[in-house]
């Protein structure tokens, strides 16, 4: 019984990092085909803002934060991957499928831009709460 639960284990990591994998190439594709200009504006916006997120140094909730800290690597990152793929024109990502290919061995980009406004989000929440329990204490 336990060589079975180890193998159903085995399978189920092999395939969580299949996934993994192909999340990662997806996200280059979408990195390096919004900027094409047979993508519609509101496929750009969105694709850019999955992909800052993702790439993002810093993530909205930190990874700490039990249970929480995984839902955006585990549901909202692949969610917003999967949306935006469906936003796009299907030639324009088989196009960039090549290119990305090509890209990957360079490694992944970093958006630090994307985590200075999300450290600035959590700044700001925390000087808003701040001066809330300062005022009731007042």
């Amino acid at each position: 019984m336990d060589a079975k639960a180890n193998e159903t284990k085995q399978s189920l990591l092999s395939k969580l990092k299949t996934m993994a994998k192909k999340l990662k190439a997806n996200l280059l594709v979408m990195y390096l085909a919004y900027r094409d200009p047979r993508v519609p504006l509101f496929s750009k916006i969105f694709a850019l803002c999955v992909v800052a997120y993702a790439f993002s140094p810093v993530d909205l909730i930190p990874d700490f934060i039990p249970v929480l800290g995984y839902l955006d690597d585990l549901i909202l990152v692949p969610l917003g991957v999967y949306i935006a793929l469906r936003l796009f024109p299907k030639e324009v990502l088989d196009e960039y499928r090549t290119k990305a290919e090509e890209r990957k061995k360079l490694g992944k980009p970093q958006n630090w831009i994307a985590g200075t406004i999300i450290i600035a989000v959590w700044i700001v929440g925390i000087v808003w709460c701040g001066w809330y329990i300062y005022g009731q204490f007042k």
